[in-house]
């Protein structure tokens, strides 16, 4: 779940904390909190699903420094439906991304996936949310406020461009945006400290989440145990930091002879999905990280324009009787070329190529939703843009937002608040540098993903925050027990070569298992045989003997009506 934020052998110590784990011994959550979770209804503007329970945690802002205050974490829960074994945590990345929503939509699904026989436990992290407090992190305290600061700006507009980005007054339009913008996201970050919610931005980060779900296995299994997680996305990151912050971790009682230390193995089931490449995060800026996750994109995309001419026009709105994928690809092109010369005409118009680029942009992260990009999206644009052609189309249409969610009529930050405070610090990028980036980036990887605007990694080098504490390795610690490790053939934002990777810097600690599909985490279709996967490992502890273990897509999951995830790979393979 990356909501365009998306992210390796560098040792280095724990950074930012008052001393380093050589200094002090390892911080005992159970030391600092370890009040029981009361369970009771959920809000029903949050949770609907009835098996779902829900409570609050209340956690040290700060666990190397108590005093400076607490927070309130809002969890959710629901039971396993056969005999227990523990609890399974969720963090569904973004870094942003609701786990109470992300339990409520589905719940039923995970508890599947762990054979009915865990408690699966997810939250809304530090920074995200209503409940959770610190919640929402914003910078403005209204929509107008956002809009006027930002009127006359690519963050507003997007980056309008056609093709592989090539023609001189596109790269001149984008380019002369460059010093505006980068005054301006410094002045953003000036707005971000001083908002009511800028006191927080240093205790938002992944270390402290990751402190915050040691502290609620603690009381919600008893001090020690193992912990099982399903961390996807963003929540790969944190599932890595964790099983190297807590791959074993002393834990100091107080006792009439003084303290005793005693010895826990902390890394149970873990399960990381669509991964972000760690090693990259904890030495490269989020600028340059960015052409690294898309890497795969483009094949992505070619699944989508090829099952979309395998299912013809019958199936597939864009296309027509006989249109090869290149065909497909030429009419989405035309299109995205007719909405930028509209928009040359007249900057009003409703619909830009940066709105056409984004919305193939959100396909590309579930096939579940071609079918419907290309059968109501892609028709209801055509006759917004036709309509811009010709002079019909009218200039008071709400123009389709750019940027984030908004909650309480303004805008959150949520997202950069947390990506940027994990990354490295600031080393004077200039704004001309990421734009010049972008334009590379838009002719040597994905032209789509690579020019959407706004885009959270891109704030990291004018962020004035850092996490009090952030991991940065090493990330190949000795581990309790073995990891599994998965990806899809073709994601969108996270690449197989980084799953590969991982499992190669953790040697036969890790297993790897490829679901053959697209999207973005396998979560994005159903695999009988990564669902068997999964159970056996929760259940029995069982992983796959090597690393070459590859599960198909369900026949009967049709991307395109008579298309299924097999047809098209296969399609592909012969072109």
């Amino acid at each position: 779940m990356l909501l365009m934020t998306f992210g390796l052998f560098f040792a280095a110590s724990i950074a930012a904390a008052p001393a380093s784990q050589d200094e002090q011994p390892p911080l005992s959550t159970t030391t600092i909190h370890n009040e029981p979770v009361q369970w009771g209804a959920c809000d029903p503007s949050v949770i609907q699903d009835p098996s779902i329970s829900c409570g609050f945690f209340t956690v040290p802002l700060d666990y190397h420094n108590p005093q400076v205050g607490y927070g309130r974490i809002a969890v959710a829960k629901v039971n396993a439906t056969g005999e227990r074994l523990g609890s399974v945590f969720l963090n569904p990345g973004g870094p942003g991304v609701s786990g109470l929503d992300m339990l409520n939509s589905i719940a039923s699904e995970l508890v599947a996936f762990t054979g009915g026989r865990y408690d699966v436990v997810s939250w809304d992290p530090r920074g995200v949310g209503s409940l959770t407090s610190p919640g929402d992190i914003h910078c403005f305290d209204s929509v107008e406020e956002y809009n006027t600061f930002w009127n006359g700006t690519i963050e507003l507009t997007g980056i309008l461009m056609a093709g592989n980005f090539t023609d001189p007054a596109d790269i001149q339009a984008l380019l002369s945006q460059a010093p505006i913008m980068q005054k301006k996201y410094e002045e953003l970050g000036q707005r971000c400290l001083e908002h009511p919610s800028g006191k927080y931005l240093q205790y938002v980060g992944t270390a402290a989440t990751i402190r915050d779900m040691v502290a609620m296995a603690d009381a919600l299994d008893g001090p020690g145990v193992p912990i099982n997680l399903i961390g996807a996305s963003y929540g790969t990151l944190l599932g890595l930091w964790f099983v190297n912050m807590f791959p074993e971790v002393g834990v100091y009682r107080a006792s009439r002879g003084g303290m005793n230390a005693e010895r826990y193995q902390r890394v149970g089931r873990v399960v990381l999905d669509g991964v972000i490449n760690a090693v990259s995060f904890a030495t490269e800026e989020t600028t340059s990280i960015w052409p690294i996750e898309t890497a795969d994109a483009g094949k992505v995309y070619e699944g989508l324009i090829t099952g979309c001419a395998l299912a013809g026009p019958q199936g597939c709105a864009i296309a027509h009787q006989g249109d090869s994928a290149t065909d497909v690809d030429a009419a989405i092109e035309d299109l995205l070329q007719n909405a930028h010369d509209a928009t040359r005409r007249n900057s009003s118009v409703p619909v830009t190529s940066a709105d056409v680029l984004s919305l193939v942009a959100g396909a590309l992260v579930s096939p579940a939703t071609w079918a419907d990009f290309a059968n109501t999206t892609y028709p209801e644009t055509v006759a917004a843009v036709d309509a811009e052609s010709t002079g019909l189309g009218s200039t008071s249409t709400t123009r389709r937002s750019h940027h984030k969610r908004q909650m309480n009529d303004t805008v959150s930050y949520t997202i950069e608040a947390i990506l940027c405070s994990d990354s490295v610090d600031q080393r004077g990028t200039s704004m001309e540098t990421i734009l010049e980036g972008v334009i590379a980036a838009a002719r040597t990887s994905s032209r789509i993903l690579s020019t959407v605007w706004p885009a959270a990694f891109q704030y990291c080098p004018f962020w004035p925050v850092r996490a009090v504490e952030r991991y940065q390795g090493p990330f190949n610690k000795t581990l309790a027990n073995r990891i599994l490790v998965a990806s899809d053939l073709y994601d969108s934002v996270t690449p197989l070569v980084s799953a590969q990777e991982l499992v190669a810097l953790l040697g036969d600690q890790a297993r790897l298992v490829v679901q053959a599909g697209f999207g973005h985490t396998t979560n994005n279709s159903p695999s009988q045989c990564f669902a068997e996967v999964l159970a056996a490992f929760f259940v029995n502890g069982t992983l796959p003997e090597g690393n070459d273990t590859v599960c198909q897509v369900d026949a009967d999951f049709e991307i395109f009506s008579n298309v299924n995830t097999e047809d098209i790979l296969a399609a592909m393979g012969k072109a």
